[in-house]
């Protein structure tokens, strides 16, 4: 079987459950595992780089107003790459190609490759897209797997914060402006045992004002930009605390949003066992709410 897999999450998981071999097309943003830069680039961003996340934020709406693709589809690597498989998505024009755009180009190139769409909105539907593509790929016991190891890792977490006191968690999911967390992100913070503000399980992030960061009370902001790394998102950090747009005092905590947040793909137990035992990097202020941290951890937890 030869795949092209058109989103870095899918990508993620077909080399976890032992398909890697199969994929022969990628996406500029497939980076994990790093054999996956080894395959050859499909598509690409249609946005200029260098742009600050307000100026990106306002390039995306005028392009999804005007109606312009956010991706450029190579259809010449599609036509010679010959795939079997092509694994794309409709949840999120902002995030990856559309499907009505890979169906356009495979009829236009007379491709007869059936194409897969992976559009999860919760961790159980996270879960159930990796059994998709295990059976999708003749790799079903190896998915099967893998889900049963990570729900077994989600529900240790659980059961470890079962019962502690609660700490108010605002998770960005953009900082400019400011975006409430959706789809699966409030799930895994309330699994790391905090209660996730303003976000709502299942559903799109949201625009929200500062103003409403503040009057959730928060005892702690984790920064994860959807799109962003691990030093992206530090140096936006850095940024709301210089900007003094953070409520006074509150730990803030930056992670890596493309790794273990952003993407539905197999590192979001990674996201929530960082949750339960992560540390301010920021502002560190003393207090007595409790943090997520569990006894045992060999990670230092957000306030003595």
């Amino acid at each position: 079987m030869r795949i092209v897999s058109l989103l870095p999450s899918t990508t993620e998981i077909l080399f976890a459950i032992g398909a890697g071999e199969d994929v022969v097309g990628v996406t500029f943003e497939c980076d994990f595992p790093p054999e996956a830069r080894e395959r050859r680039i499909v598509s690409t961003s249609a946005m200029p780089e260098g742009l600050t996340p307000a100026e990106i934020d306002a390039y995306v709406v005028g392009a999804v107003a005007r109606g312009e693709d956010l991706y450029h589809l190579a259809a010449d690597a599609l036509a010679e790459l010959d795939a079997d498989l092509v694994v794309t998505q409709d949840l999120c024009a902002v995030c990856a190609v559309d499907v009505s755009v890979v169906d356009d180009a495979l009829s236009y190139l007379g491709c007869r490759a059936d194409v897969l769409t992976i559009d999860p909105h919760t961790l159980d539907e996270v879960f159930a897209s990796i059994e998709v593509l295990g059976r999708a790929t003749g790799r079903e016991a190896e998915a099967t797997a893998l889900v049963a190891a990570q729900r077994g890792r989600l529900e240790a977490v659980r059961a470890r914060v079962a019962g502690r006191e609660r700490p108010r968690v605002m998770l960005l999911e953009w900082t400019d402006p400011p975006y409430a967390p959706g789809h699966w992100v409030p799930e895994m913070v309330e699994a790391a045992g905090g209660d996730c503000l303003l976000g709502k399980p299942g559903a799109r992030s949201e625009r929200v004002l500062w103003e409403s960061v503040h009057e959730a009370r928060p005892d702690v902001v984790v920064v994860a930009p959807c799109g962003y790394d691990l030093t992206g998102a530090q140096r936006l950090a850095d940024q709301l605390v210089a900007s003094d747009v953070l409520p006074s005092g509150v730990p803030v905590h930056p992670v890596d949003a493309n790794a273990s947040w952003a993407r539905p793909g197999t590192r979001l137990v990674d996201g929530v066992e960082e949750l339960v035992c992560l540390r301010p990097t920021q502002r560190s202020v003393p207090g007595t709410r409790p943090c997520l941290s569990v006894a045992g951890s060999r990670h230092q937890p957000w306030v003595r």
